[in-house]
């Protein structure tokens, strides 16, 4: 209901919008969006090279916007511009995008500092400003965004303290600022958060102690603290996090419960007197900034310390204690400089010389793909290397599937651009030819993208060899080279590109797909989905996660097959979470996950809803009028106007009635595949 008001909010901004927005005989519409985007562009974009698609003569609204995605009520509702090598700042103008839900800027080059503008985007859910080159302090004003339940922040140049204020965020469940230069102790105030998750803010320069509130928070399951210099007495009930806990490279933190750390002693103790260094009363240090859990012992005079023989040892253990913390300082940020030299930004891919390449000469970095977790596999990163534990793997199947190097170069004449089919903010797919003249499509992998622990990618890798169905994809084999820091999976290559080709077709000089063949389609995706979520021997059920038009690839018998199924289980957290953007601005994500963030089987179901809505209207944008006239059997409303009429009326009525029930906005209330399948095979259109 909370998210019907908001809505409702915008409907009547809106709604005054248009009111106003006549100018001569011309409607220019969301007017005052129209110029906070063009505000944007000048300045994300200001040598105008990516942002081109954005014209000041155009609605934001029509497609037409690249990474611009509208709600229901033509309000801007996500901007993704994630990994487009923007060079420029974000300019306070973003404000003016009241009904923004999710901005994603990660993966750029931006600079400057973080608007405090910001904040009045009350209705944005995720903020993604990571892996950039911004600057400056996190402003505190982030602390009245109500509706925030992601703040990335991390691998920037951030300085100053964490603002209390960010204890305001009561829907916030990630909260990730590793990586940066942020000097103070961490807030108290983060103990509030009961919907926290993660709270990662390993790799800065904090200070204090670990704040025990943050014992209380329900939901936490990551804490990484590692690489500050941090101090004091770890609270010991944070075990319960086991591996979720990492706080590593604080030399001055102690503790009983984690057997790496030592003992803590009298010195380590917070004087109990003054928990918290806030308020008035200190002795001349200003406190207003920082943060309730900072570890500091304010200096005294003989009327207020106990002891004043022990002032010179006080002042020589402070002294000892500033020149350490400057050695620590010092040498962390050499290691930060290191690590971000290691994994220089760019663009994803650096394709200067036609292929991917990671040669001595010309070697290709990327910017972490996982800033949550480490990104170091050991020994190299080459898990299956002859003489390495390849436990899960038969030696059946690494002989069926596993390809060498020179047979990968061979197949794409050493990744030659002519044979580059696309690429992503992760991979790159490329034709080839085999030695057996067999045609495949070969995906390559940074390692940065893929799972850090080797048990985990290969455990994925096993995954992918054991699914076999008439309507996925099929898995040849894959290679996995540590001298250029790639995986391969080589699947076979289906000729009639994807289902979004067929879809927004004006006229017959595209190839407009017949009814038959459209029912043919919609029964094969649930069939390959059907087959993904069952339990076999062979097999564990498994959910796609990111199930869209793209990913239905047509074969030259137009029989759909679902690519990228299972990918997910070998790739970093952040990187398929960035891939479902996308996605999620084309409509196929349900509306659970921005409460759960959890996939399940059901969440596949209403992607395959929307793609079914998308196969009878023949559309990739499924608007809300059309969807009613879907609810009332109105065909002359949503079906595809290509189609001319030459459709059956009782089997659209069924394929419409499963597509409605896919999409229902309740879990619970959708069929499982099993169950859409039965429902299919009522008619003709399920044979």
């Amino acid at each position: 209901m909370g998210r019907r008001t908001k809505m409702g909010g915008c409907a009547s901004l809106y709604s005054l919008v248009l009111l106003f927005a006549f100018a001569g005989q011309q409607l220019v519409y969301g007017n005052v969006e129209l110029r906070a985007l063009m505000e944007m562009k000048a300045a994300l974009d200001p040598h105008n090279r990516l942002l081109s698609s954005w014209k000041s003569d155009r609605d934001p609204c029509s497609g037409s916007f690249v990474g611009i995605a509208c709600n229901e009520h033509g309000k801007v509702a996500n901007i993704s511009l994630q990994g487009k090598g923007l060079s420029g700042w974000i300019p306070p103008a973003v404000s003016g995008l009241k009904c923004l839900s999710g901005l994603y800027l990660h993966y750029n080059s931006l600079s400057g500092e973080i608007p405090r503008e910001i904040s009045n985007l009350t209705e944005l859910s995720d903020l993604y400003l990571n892996v950039n080159n911004l600057s400056g302090s996190i402003p505190p004003e982030i602390g009245d965004m109500a509706s925030l339940q992601v703040l990335q922040l991390c691998y920037n140049q951030l300085t100053g303290s964490i603002p209390t204020q960010l204890g305001s965020l009561k829907k916030l469940s990630v909260l990730a600022l590793q990586f940066n230069r942020l000097s103070s102790a961490i807030p108290a105030s983060l103990g509030g958060l009961h919907t926290l998750t993660r709270l990662d803010v390993s790799f800065n320069q904090l200070f204090g102690s670990i704040p025990a509130e943050l014992v209380d928070v329900p939901r936490l399951k990551v804490l990484d603290v590692r690489n500050n210099t941090l101090s004091g007495n770890v609270p010991p009930a944070l075990k319960k996090l086991n591996g979720g806990f990492q706080y590593g490279n604080n030399s001055d933190l102690c503790g009983v419960a984690f057997p790496p750390l030592r003992v803590c002693t009298a010195m380590d103790q917070l004087n109990p007197d003054r928990p918290e260094p806030f308020g008035p009363g200190t002795n001349g240090i200003a406190t207003k900034d920082i943060p309730e859990s900072a570890n500091l012992r304010m200096p005294c005079n003989q009327t207020n310390c106990s002891n004043p023989s022990k002032i010179p040892r006080v002042a020589v253990l402070v002294g000892v204690t500033a020149i350490a913390v400057a050695l620590t300082v010092t040498g962390l940020l050499i290691f930060s400089w290191y690590r971000r030299r290691k994994q220089k930004i760019g663009s994803a891919f650096d394709t200067s010389d036609g292929r991917l390449s990671t040669d001595q000469t010309k070697e290709v970095y990327r910017k972490s793909a996982s800033p949550l977790v480490s990104l170091e596999y050991s020994n190299g990163w080459d898990p299956l290397a002859d003489g390495r534990n390849v436990n899960g793997f038969s030696q059946e199947v690494l002989q069926s599937f596993r390809f060498n190097l020179e047979e990968v170069e061979s197949a794409t004449q050493h990744f030659s651009e002519v044979n580059l089919l696309g690429k992503s903010n992760f991979s790159a797919m490329y034709k080839g030819i085999l030695r057996d003249g067999s045609v495949v499509a070969i995906k390559s992998i940074n390692k940065t993208s893929c799972k850090t622990e080797e048990a985990d990618f290969l455990k994925g890798l096993n995954i992918l060899t054991s699914l076999r169905h008439e309507n996925l994809v099929g898995l040849r084999g894959f290679c996995c080279s540590r001298g250029r820091g790639e995986c391969f999976l080589i699947y076979d290559f289906v000729p009639n590109g994807n289902l979004l080709q067929y879809l927004d077709l004006k006229d017959s000089n595209g190839r407009v797909l017949e009814w038959s063949t459209r029912v043919s389609i919609i029964h094969g995706i649930a069939k390959g989905i059907d087959y993904l979520h069952s339990n076999k021997p062979t097999k564990p059920p498994l959910v796609h996660q990111n199930i869209s038009a793209e990913k239905v690839v047509i074969d030259q018998r137009f029989k759909p097959l679902i690519s990228d199924s299972g990918l997910q289980n070998l790739l970093a957290d952040d990187i398929v979470f960035s891939v479902l953007k996308a996605s999620a601005a084309m409509g196929y994500l349900a509306p659970e996950y921005t409460t759960t963030g959890r996939f399940t089987e059901k969440s596949d179901v209403y992607a395959f809803g929307v793609i079914v809505l998308q196969i009878l209207a023949g559309r990739r944008m499924i608007s809300q009028s059309m969807r009613m006239g879907a609810e009332s059997s109105r065909f002359e409303e949503f079906m595809d106007k290509t189609l001319d009429g030459n459709f059956v009326e009782t089997e659209a009525a069924i394929i419409t009635r499963i597509a409605l029930a896919c999409t229902h906005e309740s879990p619970n209330q959708r069929p499982s595949m099993e169950t859409v399948i039965q429902e299919l095979s009522k008619c003709s259109c399920g044979s």
